[in-house]
């Protein structure tokens, strides 16, 4: 592992200056710190703020870029208006991801920094990421894969550092919430958003409310599910969803879980 850091270490050096897509999570964290330990004020930071997103996101990025003194861009991009994404296809992610990082190709140009480069790691080339293609028809580079730091280990070195995101939980586009080839409409993500801040507020940490129009399912790790079956906590949870807008409620037996993404991707109709 530490051979990977070193190797790291060395890549970013070599590229002199980069232009960071930044999200505010704990791989680009990571990449974010290491990358400014090597190359100081040769590093920036951008994040491209969609629909997509949640408020919170955009709230951590910049908090994290002021504390360490990064310059940090944020550039608002409607993909909704991108008739080809809102139609969700299996290849949303590709569509998104090219139009996202064609800005910060722009971006890096004006401020002559000549590497854009994201925080996809090692373990992300086991997963069904079909935007992994448009960082590659873009010359994107992807240091953490280059060296094969996985995800475990990116959050073990972020540990040791120090960075308050290490052990954040993973989170993904409030677009992956929506079944494939159901339309993705502001509505629906605002009350997926809606509905996760609450559960968060409640003191769960790894949630996802799938939204299937008027129902929301809901996804959580197999630790908080008698948490949610509780008597008022579920009356809570009712109550506020119908207020934010879902009519149904379900609770997913199979809870969240790595294995059940693959699952669901595998069958390619489902999220």
């Amino acid at each position: 592992m530490q051979n990977k850091l070193k190797n790291l270490r060395h890549t970013l050096k070599e590229m002199k200056g980069i232009l960071l897509a930044y999200s505010g999570g704990v791989d680009s964290t990571f990449l974010l710190r290491i990358a400014q330990e090597e190359l100081g004020d040769k590093v920036m930071a951008v994040t491209i703020k969609t629909e997509t997103q949640t408020p919170e996101e955009i709230i951590r990025a910049k908090k994290i870029t002021h504390q360490w003194g990064i310059k940090h861009l944020i550039e608002d991009l409607s993909i909704l208006t991108n008739r080809e994404f809102a139609e969700n296809p299996l290849d949303r992610c590709y569509i998104c991801k090219k139009q996202m990082f064609q800005m910060m190709q722009e971006i890096a140009r004006v401020y002559d920094l000549g590497y854009l480069v994201d925080g996809s790691n090692y373990s992300d080339l086991n997963e069904f990421r079909p935007g992994i293609k448009a960082l590659k028809e873009l010359r994107v580079r992807s240091p953490l894969q280059e060296v094969a730091l996985s995800k475990e280990e990116i959050r073990l070195i972020s540990k040791a550092m120090n960075l308050t995101v290490w052990n954040q939980p993973s989170n993904s586009c409030l677009a992956t919430r929506i079944p494939y080839h159901e339309e993705i409409t502001l509505d629906k993500l605002e009350r997926i958003a809606k509905a996760e801040y609450f559960l968060h507020q409640l003191g769960i940490t790894q949630v996802r409310v799938r939204c299937h129009d008027k129902l929301a399912r809901i996804e959580v790790t197999e630790k908080d599910i008698p948490l949610l079956i509780e008597k008022t906590i579920r009356g809570k949870i009712i109550s506020q969803l119908r207020k934010i807008g879902f009519t149904y409620f379900s609770l997913d037996l199979a809870g969240y879980t790595a294995e059940l993404r693959k699952i669901d991707i595998s069958k390619k109709g489902k999220i």
